[in-house]
């Protein structure tokens, strides 16, 4: 089958590679009809992460489930489904928890906890960027799709992520009707915070970034938009807020922030938010942050490479705000979520920008990496054989 290989920073090619098969008896295999390029996914291109060259990239997909193992009951062939990019067994003490984006089994490291597609530090697992993709626990990783799935597939590939994620952004900062909320960051995971907080009812949303393309976007699902080439983010909040700050903010960049000038500072947008964000708000972070960042010390500094950074703690604890932080547990919204695009009440799809052929994903990695105008979300259609 062909997918979309790692080959080293800054390069991935399409390439043959072994066929996806049942290795467990719960695995399923799935045929994929639509698989996205995330943000996330550039740490690894960049080379700013340990993925290993000759692995498999992606972990945002959907499709149609063409093999069960002799041990699943519910997923059925013919099935359309889509991926949480947590892989999770569902009988781990995280798991009963709910917090399945932390599962100790998928993990084989014992000192770590969560696995998922394609990704550095969380397990062997291929991605999903590929012709057909094998899932660990069919079972209780897909997720069923109704009658719609094919016709709507652009919205409900965003349920193994990007929507999830930003819902997740909006769950730890604790946005509620009526609330003023604060997204640092346009870029697709932030847009989905931005959406979720308008969806839940919150009076003002702000989503600051300096893409102007990403900008409009925002202000098309209902947030305000603030360019930080022009303004400070903090700054427009407090004086809205009769210098109160916002109730609540979401981090949604990660540890490769870099001001308008293209100079990184990792603690950029987590500081920006302490001081955005009112006396006892909270925060939600679910922009990456990893705790060994290989090209850390020539971007940044020797201890921003080992994820230490400037962090204004300070000011944090004496506000009194709270923090939550980490991936998102997919499966804890995903069910939710989808029934609000089954009903029309969501369509995270006005995110797509281009869809084009698994073949085009080395350009499309290319020109989504430079942040090239126009191109905030690409499906690959492995199926697909035109752009």
């Amino acid at each position: 089958m062909k997918a979309v290989v790692y080959n080293g920073p800054r390069d991935v090619s399409v390439s043959e590679v072994p066929d996806a098969r049942i290795e467990h008896p719960g695995d399923i295999v799935v045929r994929v009809t639509a698989t996205n390029i995330c943000g996330s996914d550039l740490h690894m291109y960049e080379g700013r992460t340990s993925f290993e060259p000759g692995r498999i990239l992606g972990h945002e997909a959907m499709g149609e489930v063409v093999e069960t193992g002799p041990a699943v009951s519910k997923v059925e062939v013919g099935d359309h489904v889509v991926l949480p990019f947590n892989i999770a067994c569902g009988f781990c003490k995280q798991c009963e928890r709910g917090l399945t984006n932390y599962c100790l089994t998928m993990q084989p490291e014992p000192a770590l906890a969560g696995a998922a597609f394609g990704f550095a530090e969380m397990g062997p697992y291929a991605g999903g960027q590929a012709e057909y993709l094998r899932v660990p626990h069919g079972d209780f990783n897909a997720l069923r799709l109704g009658e719609d799935a094919a016709a709507r597939q652009n919205d409900y590939v965003m349920l193994a992520d990007v929507f999830p994620t930003g819902y997740h952004a909006t769950e730890m900062a604790g946005v509620k009707p009526g609330d003023q909320t604060l997204v640092l960051g346009a870029g697709p995971v932030g847009l989905m915070a931005a959406y979720s907080a308008v969806l839940k009812g919150a009076g003002r949303v702000w989503v600051a970034d300096h893409q102007t393309d990403r900008l409009e976007l925002a202000e098309h699902v209902g947030a305000i938009p603030i360019d930080t080439r022009e303004q400070d983010p903090a700054e427009v909040v407090k004086e809205a807020t009769l210098g109160l700050g916002a109730d609540n903010g979401c981090e949604c960049v990660g540890y490769q922030a870099h001001d308008p000038q293209g100079e990184e500072d990792a603690a950029l947008t987590l500081n920006q938010l302490v001081d955005a964000v009112r006396f006892t708000g909270r925060i939600g972070v679910v922009g990456v942050f990893l705790p060994q960042d290989p090209g850390g010390k020539k971007a940044q500094n020797a201890l921003e490479a080992k994820g230490r950074i400037p962090f204004d703690y300070g000011l944090m604890w004496f506000k009194g705000q709270s923090m939550g932080t980490g991936q998102a547990p997919v499966k804890r919204y995903n069910r939710a979520l989808r029934d609000l695009i089954a009903g029309g009440v969501a369509e995270p799809s006005f995110l797509v920008s281009h869809q084009l052929p698994l073949d085009r994903a080395p350009a499309a990695y290319e020109k989504f990496d430079a942040r090239e105008p126009g191109w905030t979300k690409v499906v690959l259609r492995p199926e697909s054989a035109a752009a």
